[in-house]
């Protein structure tokens, strides 16, 4: 799989999502794919949520709790992309350079990558913004499409070299903690009582 694959599947996701309600039938990789991508659009969405100071505390509070629930699951996804892209292509584990990112961090950088896209032209289709607004919001986005190119180039150099032989990386699991009633002191102490 190409990364223009993957950008295109996070574009159409993206505008098909915001008519209808989100959902995945996608299996295997794009299954994996297209739930980072679900992931980071609930994430993107509880965010602006967040953000309202004119709601009062309870949705604040909810949001903030959907927001871990959505983090959380957007890492384990990053890590269940690289999980299948080891098995896949299984990449050397000595004598290489390693990568420091991940392709799943990279999939999961252009998934946001795809939100700021599609929102930032919403910014630039506003009919009630000023003129100023729409000229940096049309410069915003021609950025955005630059960074998605960049990275674009860079997932599918760094693939192709991994299928070479000559780069590697390795699953960075996260190991978070504060979601851990055993790991997380406060929690463990909540439980406790």
């Amino acid at each position: 799989m190409q990364s223009h694959d993957i950008t295109t599947l996070q574009q159409d996701l993206t505008s098909q999502w915001h008519a209808e309600n989100p959902s995945n039938q996608a299996q295997e990789f794009l299954g994996l794919i297209t739930e980072n991508h679900l992931c980071n659009f609930l994430l993107w969405h509880e965010e602006d949520v967040a953000r309202r100071e004119d709601i009062g505390f309870e949705p604040i509070y909810h949001a903030k709790r959907a927001i871990d629930g959505h983090n959380q699951r957007r890492n384990d996804h990053i890590e269940k992309i690289d999980k299948y892209l080891v098995d896949t292509l299984t990449p050397k584990t000595e004598g290489v350079p390693f990568n420091s990112e991940t392709p799943g961090m990279m999939i999961d950088r252009l998934s946001i990558l795809a939100l700021k896209e599609y929102h930032m032209q919403e910014e630039v289709d506003r009919t009630d913004a000023s003129e100023e607004h729409i000229a940096k919001c049309t410069h915003k986005v021609a950025v955005i499409k630059q960074q998605i190119a960049d990275l674009s180039l860079a997932l599918d150099q760094l693939l192709s070299e991994v299928a070479d032989g000559t780069r590697s990386f390795r699953v960075y699991y996260q190991f978070k903690m504060y979601n851990d009633a055993s790991l997380n002191p406060q929690l463990r102490e909540a439980a406790a009582k």
